[in-house]
């Protein structure tokens, strides 16, 4: 089977003042995943915002390190500068480069790869320009393979958020945030992801930047499994005392 792509048209909307091109649609295809692995990786590494799915729901993504990609994924979501954006990155593994560790790496292990970002404090490798408000930086290893083969092929953490404008509900289709093709390189298409409300939620987000305790952050659609974890496995604290309703 071949790529996919859904003829590319010229659009009147444009972004930063400059016109551009409809976004390039492309079926996701197991038996040439290494070619668009590299169509990817091309698209992130020029600046370009690529969509892409995720364990949980579709996501914008950008090279964390790129500031430009950065302030793009902001324009495009119409987000506030003040609401962090998370990281994506390979393996388990690779946290300790972009954040300190507070807890053991088998706890992270049993969390991850999953449905759960992780909130640490961050480290000096990682862009000051990312989320420069906070010292802490959420991060994922997504159970899902092309995700995080794509954060190995970049070599560098992902910056990912929902693909959807500040406050929209979150995507498990293509077709549910097209408004934005126009202002996106390439959409990956990972076909419908699964369709409950748990998942829509998106990720479970739980702070773990002070050792011995937890909060939740966000319920998301790993909860009940992260809580038991951290709580019955690890024995932490937890310190939740209200959990934000879901804003993206």
């Amino acid at each position: 089977m071949s790529t996919v792509f859904l003829p590319t048209r010229i659009l009147a909307r444009n972004f930063a003042g400059i016109s551009r091109k409809m976004a390039k649609i492309i079926k996701l295809d197991n038996d040439i995943l290494e070619k668009q692995l590299s169509m990817a990786a091309k698209s992130l590494q020029a600046g370009n915002i690529i969509a892409v799915p995720t364990d949980t729901i579709y996501g914008l993504a950008g090279l964390a390190q790129s500031t430009e990609a950065v302030e793009q994924i902001y324009a495009i979501k119409g987000r506030n500068s003040s609401k962090p954006v998370a990281i994506s990155v390979a393996e388990v593994s690779d946290i300790p480069r972009w954040a300190r560790m507070t807890v053991p790496m088998e706890l992270l292990q049993d969390l991850l790869p999953g449905p759960v970002t992780v909130v640490m404090q961050r480290t000096a490798a990682l862009n000051t320009n990312l989320n420069p408000t906070t010292d802490l930086v959420g991060i994922r290893v997504p159970q899902h393979k092309f995700m995080r083969q794509l954060a190995e092929t970049c070599m560098e953490p992902i910056a990912l958020t929902s693909a959807n404008t500040s406050a929209a509900g979150n995507t498990i289709d293509i077709q549910e945030f097209e408004n934005l093709w126009p202002q996106l390189d390439l959409v990956l298409d990972g076909g419908r992801l699964e369709s409950t409300q748990a998942v829509r939620e998106g990720s479970t987000v739980v702070d773990l930047s002070v050792e011995g305790q937890f909060r939740v952050l966000r319920v998301g659609c790993g909860y009940k499994s992260t809580v038991e974890i951290l709580s019955s496995k690890y024995d932490l604290k937890d310190v939740t005392e209200y959990i934000l309703p879901v804003r993206n």
